[in-house]
C-alpha cells in the first residue's frame, strides 16, 4: 500500500521518459442553474510512470458523486480544469487527442454505422485508407468476440455486444491511455463479469494505460494493480491501495483468501469517505 501522493510531481530532466500522466493539484468547479459554485474535485495530484513494455490498471474507487468522472473527462480534454495541469506524456491537455480513448457507460456506437465501420470510425478520422482501416476494425471485432456482426447495425446487438463495438473502437486507435467511465455499469450481472474478463485479457496485450472509474469493490479488485480511493464531494484522492494478485486473473480468483481481504480492506477505506453517496460489493 502507498500513501496518497499530496504534493505535486517533481520535474523530470530532459533524458528521462517523461510519464504517461500527471494531474497537479487538479480542482474542477462548476455553477448549478441557481448560480452556486459547486466543487466537484479538489487539489487531486496522481502520477503514472512510463514503465517499458508494461502498461498499468489503476481504478478509480469512491461513492457516487465523488468527481471520478469528472477527473477522467478532464484527462480526456472534454473539461478543462478550474485549478491546476493535466499532463499526458509530457504535455498540457489543451483537449482531445488520439493518445487518449474514452469508453462511457451509456452506449456510444453511431446508430446508422455497421459494426465494421463503426470500429473503423477513428481510423477513418485519422486518414487510413478504407482496406488497412477494415483489416485493423475486423482484427479487433474478433478480439472482442463479435466475428461475424461485422455488418449488423448497433440496434440489432444486446447491451453487452454494443459495449464490445465501442471498446473495439477504441482499441483499435491504439491509445496510450484507455479512460473507462464505469463501462459495465448499465450491464447485467452475468455480462458485466464476461466483460471484465474481457478487459482483463485485452489488457494483457495492449499494453497501455488503462484508468477505470467504478464504485464496485468487486470488480475494482478483479481489475485493477492499483486503486485510488477518493473522498466524497468534493472528490480528492484519500488514500492507494496496490493489488497484489497475479496479472492473469480469473474468476477463481475472487474466492481467495487474499481477493476477500482486499475486499474487506477497501469496503472500510470507502465507508470512511461515504456521505450519501452510494458504493457496492458484489459476489
Amino acid at each position: 500500500m502507498t500513501s496518497p501522493a499530496s504534493t505535486p510531481a517533481p520535474s523530470h530532466s530532459a533524458a528521462a521518459r517523461p510519464n504517461v500522466l500527471e494531474l497537479r493539484n487538479v480542482s474542477k468547479s462548476f455553477i448549478n442553474p441557481d448560480g452556486k459554485v459547486i466543487d466537484a474535485v479538489k487539489d487531486v495530484n496522481l502520477v503514472v510512470e512510463d514503465k517499458p513494455d508494461v502498461g498499468e490498471f489503476r481504478v478509480f474507487l469512491g461513492p457516487s458523486g465523488c468527481g471520478k468522472s469528472t477527473i477522467l473527462s478532464m484527462i480526456a480534454g472534454l473539461y478543462a480544469p478550474t485549478a491546476g495541469e493535466v499532463i499526458v506524456r509530457g504535455e498540457r491537455v489543451a483537449g482531445p487527442g488520439p493518445d487518449r480513448g474514452m469508453v462511457f457507460q451509456s452506449y456510444s456506437s453511431y446508430p446508422w454505422y455497421t459494426v465494421l465501420d463503426n470500429v473503423a470510425f477513428g481510423l477513418r478520422l485519422r486518414g487510413m485508407p478504407r482496406a488497412e482501416r477494415e483489416q485493423i476494425a475486423r482484427t479487433w471485432i474478433k478480439k472482442v468476440g463479435l466475428a461475424g456482426t461485422e455488418n449488423k447495425y448497433p440496434k440489432q446487438l444486446s447491451g453487452g455486444m454494443r459495449q464490445r463495438v465501442a471498446i473495439a473502437r477504441t482499441l483499435a486507435c491504439k491509445p496510450r491511455i484507455i479512460l473507462m467511465d464505469e463501462p459495465f455499469g448499465a450491464l447485467d450481472v452475468g455480462t458485466r463479469l464476461e466483460m471484465q474478463n474481457l478487459i482483463n485479457q485485452l489488457w494483457e496485450e495492449i499494453e497501455g494505460t488503462i484508468l477505470f472509474v467504478t464504485h464496485d469493490i468487486s470488480e475494482a479488485v478483479y481489475l485493477a494493480d492499483q486503486i485510488h480511493i477518493f473522498s466524497a464531494g468534493p472528490g480528492t484522492i484519500v488514500d492507494d491501495v496496490a493489488v497484489d494478485l497475479p496479472l492473469h486473473r480469473t474468476e477463481d480468483l475472487k474466492e481467495t483468501p487474499r481477493f476477500r481481504e482486499l475486499e474487506d480492506v477497501l469496503l472500510r477505506k470507502v465507508q470512511r469517505q461515504v456521505r450519501g453517496g452510494n458504493v457496492r460489493i458484489t459476489t
